[in-house]
C-alpha cells in the first residue's frame, strides 16, 4: 500500500469490480483507450492487475481517496506490453472516473508510484506510453519531468485503428 496526503494505492478488492466497470464503460474515459468495456471485460482488467501484483508485487493499483474511501481509479506501475517499443521496461500508466479528472489526483498517484519503483525496484528508468491524441496524458508525463522518445512512438498493435498511433515516453532513474 502507498499512501499520499490525500490517497491510498492499493490492491484490488471486489467492492472495485462496480466503480470500475462504471468508470470503463464511461465513453469520456474511454476515448483514447479504445471501446467502451462490458462487465467481463472490466472485471478480467482486474484480475490482471491482481495477477500482477501476485507475481511482480506492483501492478496498476487501485486508488481510494483517504477522506472516504471513495474509488477514483487506478494508477501503478507494471512490465511493459507486449509488442510495444517499453516491452522489458518497466510502465507507469493511470485511468480515473471522470468526476475527478482536474484535481491533481492523477500527478498525485504517479509521483507516489514513481517513488515507490524507485525505491522497491532495480530499474534503470520507467517508461510510459498514450494515444496521440491524449494530450491529457501526455502533458502529465511531461509534469512528472519523463522524456518524449520520438524514435519510440510506434502504432500499438493493439489499439483500434483511431488510437493506433502512440506517443512514448521515459524518465531515468534520480
Amino acid at each position: 500500500m502507498i499512501e499520499t496526503d490525500r490517497l491510498i494505492l492499493r490492491g484490488w478488492a471486489d467492492a472495485d469490480r462496480a466503480p470500475f466497470h462504471a468508470m470503463c464503460s464511461d465513453p469520456r474515459v474511454m476515448a483514447y483507450i479504445g471501446p467502451v468495456q462490458s462487465r467481463a471485460e472490466s472485471d478480467a482488467g482486474i484480475d490482471r492487475q491482481i495477477g500482477l501484483l501476485a507475481s511482480h508485487g506492483h501492478c496498476f493499483w487501485a486508488i481510494e481517496r483517504r477522506e472516504d474511501g471513495r474509488f477514483l481509479g487506478f494508477c501503478g506501475l507494471k512490465p511493459g506490453a507486449a509488442g510495444t517499443p517499453i516491452e522489458g521496461e518497466i510502465e507507469i500508466g493511470w485511468r480515473l472516473a471522470v468526476d475527478h479528472w482536474g484535481q491533481g489526483y492523477a500527478a498525485e498517484a504517479a509521483r507516489a508510484s514513481l517513488a515507490w519503483g524507485w525505491q522497491h525496484l532495480d530499474m534503470p528508468g520507467v517508461a510510459a506510453i498514450t494515444a496521440e491524441e491524449n494530450v491529457r496524458s501526455w502533458s502529465l508525463m511531461e509534469r512528472l519531468g519523463m522524456q518524449r522518445a520520438l524514435h519510440a512512438d510506434f502504432d500499438h498493435p493493439a489499439a483500434i485503428p483511431a488510437l493506433r498511433r502512440h506517443r512514448t515516453y521515459r524518465i531515468l532513474r534520480p
